[in-house]
């Protein structure tokens, strides 16, 4: 630590209790100050010749043997009217990074200035500062960290500004022409503590971009935000140590932040400090990471901050979102809210994110005529994807809670459902979590949630785990079922349909023509299979599958089923003539495509002559069964 000396006469201040101060000296004193609540017993001329405030207050001052004035205000109290008091006996008085600022405010409260005699204590101080402590990196923040006590009067002064531009010229100095001994809060490694000459000591490392960050954590947020600021206006730091020095003061403020475990003690003084690090964050993207935006987006939420400051967050969410975790989403939602996590706030994150494709620009064509034109989109396949994985797993979790809202599931669920995702499995894990915490939902609610997953692009894990879910709607694993048996075909070289539009039409509206079945069969298709149904299900379509059984292997199917099986498979045989289903899947196996005009009306009869000139006779002879 930079210090000073000054005075060359031997202290000779004495204490008589302790609110009594002297000087022993053969002289009497003649006026006494009261600084605070000490008493000092003084002598006018050593006083009077370098302070203007003196002079005029002991002018004014009742005639006596001993003048007594009063400076119960004077900046830094007894100890720095001492420091300035010791200075004007010519006693030794040492100066340092503590109480270097408080002796210069009270020097300028007492003016102490040049026009009363040359080198008097205020520019001593002036020298002192610039010279010396502003060089310095570890003095120059304890000062600016004392300039607090003293603000009004520093600020006047510009001490307070001179400190922070001394610490923001040492922040953005070239990280070559610093060594570790600027820092302080540093723990020395082992391999520093040694006495090998080839070390070179500190020296021998390198020095990180970010080497100063931990040290401003000591500031206090207003002053702390002033630093930054300057620092952002020398524009020679980039914003990624900008975006570090933020992270690493909300970190050292809140305790637990790291861990998203928020503890704040005080609100009032929490939420300025989460503004000021909200406001100080760059605005280049990828200058802090998501999670970190996410965090403190929760502690926003913790602590009431203002919508504008959650607004921002939000944005700066979505510019990159993909770089987000499920963990990361799960926002819990305020009291009273009913629900678990807050999934409105993921869902104007994701809008965020979905308007970085839909940025336009005014320009201007035609005279003065203003059109829009839109920018091409700016968001990669890879980002879509991901975030659409994101989200797959975001809803698995909030489906866990069983006051979740259908619309707000769905909401979310479509928000990315034009994203491109090779496969459905994440999609599928979610609805069938919602269908198990949620098992009252209605028959319609159950087919709107279903519709949010493509069977096509479900795994063969995914598929096997489909088949056999009590929870899924009958056209569901109807669906999934034919997609399986189309992949089977695929893999063994034969040729393999496209998606019929009977069977897309299971999962929509549009089925509900005249040559509909009745509303009564409907509801069965829309309601959860059971077991046996299941069981059935599966069993037909082994027996469809059966490479070379004959009609024999069917019965065999059969007879080895229960008397509640043989029952459900009588159900299913009746639902899947009602709507022709198979029917339709083996009349497409010429390789009509999905947006062909056949309908799941077309004729029993014409199907299978269809499938008559490809298959074997026993193939023939398993169709009639269905």
């Amino acid at each position: 630590m930079k210090f000073m000396k000054l005075g060359s006469k031997p202290d000779t201040f004495q204490t008589d209790g302790n609110n009594v101060r002297y000087v022993a000296s053969e002289l009497a004193s003649d006026i006494a100050i009261n600084a605070g609540d000490v008493k000092f017993y003084l002598h006018k001329f050593p006083l009077l010749s370098k302070s203007a405030t003196l002079q005029k207050l002991v002018s004014n001052a009742s005639e006596g043997n001993c003048d007594e004035v009063d400076i119960h205000d004077i900046p830094g109290g007894p100890s720095a009217f001492e420091i300035c008091a010791k200075f004007c006996y010519s006693m030794t008085v040492t100066l340092n990074a503590y109480n270097v600022i408080s002796a210069r405010c009270a020097a300028e409260y007492l003016s102490m200035n040049e026009s009363l005699e040359k080198g008097n204590l205020i520019y001593k101080i002036d020298v002192f500062l610039n010279s010396s402590i502003f060089r310095s990196w570890k003095d120059s923040i304890i000062v600016l960290q004392t300039t607090k006590s003293q603000s009004r009067m520093c600020e006047e002064l510009k001490l307070t500004s001179h400190c922070i531009d001394a610490v923001a010229s040492r922040a953005s100095v070239d990280v070559s022409r610093v060594d570790w001994s600027y820092t302080y809060n540093r723990k020395k490694l082992p391999e520093e503590n040694g006495n090998d000459p080839n070390l070179n000591g500190i020296r021998s490392r390198m020095v990180p971009k970010d080497w100063w960050v931990e040290d401003l954590c000591e500031l206090e947020v207003d002053l702390y935000k002033r630093v930054v600021i300057t620092i952002k206006n020398k524009g020679i730091v980039s914003s990624e140590v900008i975006g570090e020095a933020a992270k690493a003061y909300a970190y050292r403020r809140f305790p637990g932040f790291n861990k998203g475990a928020f503890q704040f003690n005080d609100v009032s003084k929490c939420r300025p400090i989460l503004d000021t690090v909200v406001w100080l964050l760059p605005s280049e993207k990828g200058s802090v990471s998501c999670s970190f935006l996410l965090k403190l987006l929760k502690a926003s939420i913790s602590l009431d901050s203002g919508e504008t400051v959650k607004a921002e967050l939000v944005k700066r969410i979505g510019q990159q979102l993909e770089e987000a975790s499920v963990n990361d989403l799960l926002i819990r939602a305020a009291d009273g809210e009913g629900t678990m996590y807050d999934a409105h706030v993921v869902q104007k994150i994701v809008e965020a994110f979905m308007m970085r494709d839909m940025d336009s620009e005014p320009q201007l064509e035609d005279g003065d005529e203003i059109q829009e034109v839109r920018k091409p989109g700016i968001l990669s396949e890879a980002s879509k994807l991901m975030v659409a994985k994101l989200v797959d797993g975001y809803l698995t979790e909030i489906a866990k809670d069983p006051n979740l809202p259908l619309s707000i599931f769905v909401g979310l669920a479509e928000m990315v459902s034009n994203f491109p995702r090779p496969g459905h499995d994440g999609i599928y894990r979610a609805i069938d979590m919602y269908l198990k915490e949620h098992p009252g939902i209605s028959k319609s609610e159950r087919k709107r949630i279903c519709k949010l997953m493509d069977c096509k692009k479900l795994s063969v894990d995914a598929c096997m785990h489909a088949v056999q879910n009590e929870r899924l709607p009958l056209r569901v694993v109807v669906q999934v079922l034919f997609f399986e048996q189309v992949r089977a075909n695929a893999s063994s070289g034969s040729s393999t349909p496209d998606l019929p539009k009977a069977i897309r039409d299971l999962n929509s509206a549009s089925y509900g023509s005249s040559r509909s079945a009745t509303t009564n069969t409907e509801e069965d298709w829309d309601a959860a299979a059971s077991a046996e149904e299941l069981r059935a299900l599966r069993g037909e379509l082994a027996a469809l599958r059966m490479g070379n059984g004959g009609t024999n292997d069917k019965v065999n199917v059969i007879d080895a089923k229960s008397h509640a099986d043989r029952a459900a498979m009588s159900k299913m045989k009746g639902l899947l003539m009602s709507k022709r289903l198979f029917s339709k899947i083996w009349s497409n196996k010429g390789g009509q495509g999905e947006n062909s005009g056949s309908d799941s009306s077309e004729s029993l009869g014409s199907a299978n002559n269809l499938e008559e000139g490809k298959s074997t006779p026993s193939r023939k002879g398993r169709h009639s069964v269905s």
